[in-house]
C-alpha cells in the first residue's frame, strides 16, 4: 500500500527534465501547503533527474516565491553542473506559468575524509512515554493528520514561554521507511518554535516559510530503519526582527543517528 507522502508527491514525465504532479490539500497549513511537503515533491523530481543512487542529496534549499495552489503543478529541472562526484541541480515549481518555488540541490557520492560528530541526541523519554500532541479544534490544520507527534522538548505550545524551543518524537501517520523525501518533510513538520512564546489568549499566528535549507547528514535509510520508526526533532528560534524569524532544526533517528540539519527564514503574520 502506497503511503500518503509517496502518493501526494507522485510525478509523471515525458522526459528527464519536466515532471507533472499535483498539490494535495491534505498538506495545507494556513494559506497554502506545508513547505516540507513542497520540498519533498521538488526533491523527488531532482532525484529523478540525477538518476544515480550513489549521488545522494547532501544539500537542498527551496525558496517559496508564492503559495502553491491545490491542483496540477509542473516541476522543471536542470543540471547546472555535473562533476565526477558532485552534481548541482535546480528545480522550478510552476502552476499555470506562475512560479511557486525555486530549489537548488547538491548531490554527491560519498567521499573519504576526516569524520567526527560533537553533538549528541538530547536525553528524552522514549516516545511510548510521551503523550500525543492534542490541539484545540480551532487550531487543527489538515497537515496535522499526516503526522503523529509526541512533544518532549521545550515548553508547551502557546504557554507564553521565554524561549522559542520545541520538539519531540514524530512519525508519519502511515508507516513509511525513511528516505530523503521523508527526511526533508520532517524538517518542516513540527509546529513553529515561536508558538511556545505565544499565549492561549492570543490570536493564531501564521508563519509562512520564505526559504528552507536542509543538510542531509546520515545515509538514508539508515541501518536498522523500520517503517514505523519515530524520529526525534528539535527546533529553536533565536531572533525575531522586522517581521521575520529564523528557525534551526535537527532530526535524529531513534537510535541516535544524526539525519539532518535545517534552517528556515519565515514571515511573522
Amino acid at each position: 500500500m502506497i503511503d500518503r507522502l509517496d502518493q501526494d508527491t507522485l510525478l509523471s514525465s515525458d522526459g528527464r527534465f519536466l515532471y507533472q504532479g499535483a498539490i494535495d490539500p491534505g498538506w495545507w497549513i494556513v494559506t497554502g501547503p506545508n513547505g516540507g511537503y513542497v520540498a519533498a515533491l521538488m526533491l523527488r523530481a531532482m532525484l529523478e533527474t540525477v538518476g544515480d543512487e550513489q549521488r545522494r542529496p547532501r544539500s537542498l534549499t527551496v525558496h517559496f516565491t508564492a503559495p502553491p495552489r491545490e491542483g496540477p503543478c509542473m516541476v522543471r529541472t536542470s543540471i547546472e553542473r555535473e562533476g565526477y562526484k558532485l552534481m548541482t541541480v535546480t528545480a522550478r515549481l510552476e502552476q499555470e506559468d506562475r512560479l511557486a518555488a525555486l530549489a537548488i540541490g547538491a548531490f554527491s557520492k560519498s567521499r573519504e575524509s576526516l569524520e567526527f560528530q560533537q553533538t549528541s541526541m538530547p536525553a528524552v523519554p522514549p516516545p511510548e512515554q510521551c503523550p500525543l500532541l492534542e490541539r484545540p479544534p480551532e487550531r487543527l490544520l489538515p497537515v496535522g493528520a499526516r503526522w503523529e507527534t509526541r512533544p518532549c522538548i521545550g515548553d508547551a505550545l502557546h504557554s507564553g514561554s521565554d524561549t522559542a524551543l520545541t520538539g519531540g518524537w514524530i512519525r508519519p501517520s502511515s508507516p513509511r521507511l525513511i528516505d530523503p523525501l521523508l527526511c526533508a518533510a520532517l524538517t518542516d513538520a513540527w509546529p513553529p518554535a515561536i508558538f511556545t512564546r505565544l499565549r492561549d489568549d492570543e490570536p493564531p499566528m501564521a508563519v509562512p516559510t520564505i526559504d528552507l535549507s536542509v543538510h542531509f547528514r546520515g545515509q538514508l535509510p539508515y541501518e536498522g530503519a523500520k517503517p514505523d520508526d519515530y524520529y526525534l526533532v528539535e527546533f529553536r528560534s533565536d531572533t525575531a526582527r522586522d517581521g521575520f524569524i529564523e528557525e534551526d532544526g535537527i532530526v535524529w533517528s531513534r537510535s541516535g543517528t544524526l539525519l539532518a540539519h535545517s534552517r528556515q527564514l519565515s514571515v511573522l503574520r
